[in-house]
């Protein structure tokens, strides 16, 4: 008797299909058209048969609605994330992916993050109500928003010791600008404690020395963003006295306090590259800078250089202009003097009579007898002597 299957390849020689699959291939190939056919989502439906494994600590409960039912789990590292464990029945928004558990052949829903619909309208009527006090205060206004500092030479940091986002703040602050000096001030960033840890590490940054301070965190669920849409953390931002930066959650998270502070950033990577230049584009600038300042100074002393010569030529001609004519003057004055001169009056054939002592002898009564002087000529000097009774 030959064996003949409903549907599928025509049997072999042997009777049966010569490309059987086995069980384990088969949840092997269902694992994966599952698992890589379907990206994260939220499904909302009601809470059944929770269990808690004490020594696991993982969750596994059933999801439902009036139509149908999937079989959950969540994991010890998300389940304890979960601030308050739903009760039978309990309406909720789970987020995780489809997957497949192939040694039993089980579809399941891995949820990551579970959020009670009555929780969820808690904290958005909160939420709503601290937005409506601060918008009433004016701590949204545009207008209250202050620039970063171009240069900062120290920078606050409020954030977790233990976060990943202070490994990235620092690593892109000291790429950019190595001169920097960070200070931490710690904090938590989630839980009950948090809210009152953040407000006193903002009071602390108002007594550092620093010129600007980023606070945040990185990603997180709802919840662990929850301290950040604090009415008492978001009022002691605001009373921060130096530029603040918000680097609350990745891109698409939206806190409060991301709207209090004065630059919002994406990331906390992105928050230190807002707070600093980068050093490279600094120097890259400050050679063009000292490029055009040395081209400037070369023409400007070039132009005062040609300018100089101009002058110079200019003020040459004008002293030769001036000592021709104080020559011309000095000249005439000279020909004056020489035509006044005595020396010209004895090159006539006159003589003067002087006195030993180079006194002129000017009358008949300066000379006595025998006093003896001097003629002086146009060519020399002769002795005389007045003679008795002359």
């Amino acid at each position: 008797m030959t064996l003949s299957l409903p549907f599928g390849p025509e049997p072999g020689a042997g009777g049966l299909p010569d490309d059987v699959w086995s069980v384990g291939e088969l949840n092997v190939a269902a694992k994966a058209v599952v698992e890589q056919g379907f990206a994260p989502m939220w499904v909302r439906g009601e809470v059944s048969g929770l269990k808690v494994y004490q020594q696991s600590g993982h969750w596994y409960f059933d999801l439902r609605d009036e139509s149908a039912k999937v079989r959950c789990t969540m994991w010890k590292a998300h389940a304890q994330r979960v601030p308050e464990r739903p009760a039978e029945g309990a309406e909720v928004f789970a987020y995780g992916k489809p997957s497949f558990y192939e040694a039993k052949g089980e579809f399941s829903f891995a949820v990551q993050r579970l959020l009670l619909s009555s929780r969820l309208g808690l904290q958005q009527q909160e939420l709503e109500r601290v937005k409506r006090a601060l918008a009433a205060d004016g701590l949204f206004d545009v207008a209250r928003k202050r620039p970063l500092p171009p240069y900062p030479a120290t920078i606050a940091l409020v954030t977790s010791p233990h976060g990943a986002a202070l490994h990235d703040m620092a690593r892109v602050a000291r790429e950019r600008w190595p001169a920097i000096r960070l200070l931490l001030v710690p904090t938590r960033v989630q839980g009950a404690e948090a809210a009152a840890e953040l407000v006193h590490a903002l009071q602390l940054v108002n007594e550092l020395d620093c010129d600007c301070c980023i606070v945040g965190r990185g990603g997180g669920s709802r919840d662990d963003l929850a301290v950040f849409n604090d009415e008492r953390v978001c009022r002691a931002l605001a009373a921060v006295r130096v530029p603040t930066i918000a680097a609350v959650g990745h891109e698409t998270d939206v806190s409060l306090a991301d709207l209090i502070a004065d630059v919002r950033a994406a990331t906390p990577s992105n928050a230190a590259e807002l707070a600093l230049p980068d050093h490279l584009e600094v120097a890259a600038a400050m050679d063009a800078v000292a490029m055009r300042l040395a081209g400037g100074l070369t023409r400007h002393t070039r132009v005062l250089r040609e300018r100089l010569e101009r002058t110079g030529d200019r003020i040459e001609g004008a002293m030769q202009e001036v000592m021709a004519a104080q020559r011309f003057t000095l000249e005439r004055v000279a020909a004056q003097l020489d035509a006044l001169s005595p020396l010209r009056v004895l090159e006539r054939g006159f003589a003067i009579p002087q006195a030993s002592g180079g006194a002129l002898l000017k009358g008949r009564a300066a000379f006595s007898p025998g006093l003896r002087f001097d003629l002086r000529l146009a060519d020399g000097v002769v002795p005389a002597r007045v003679e008795e009774g002359a």
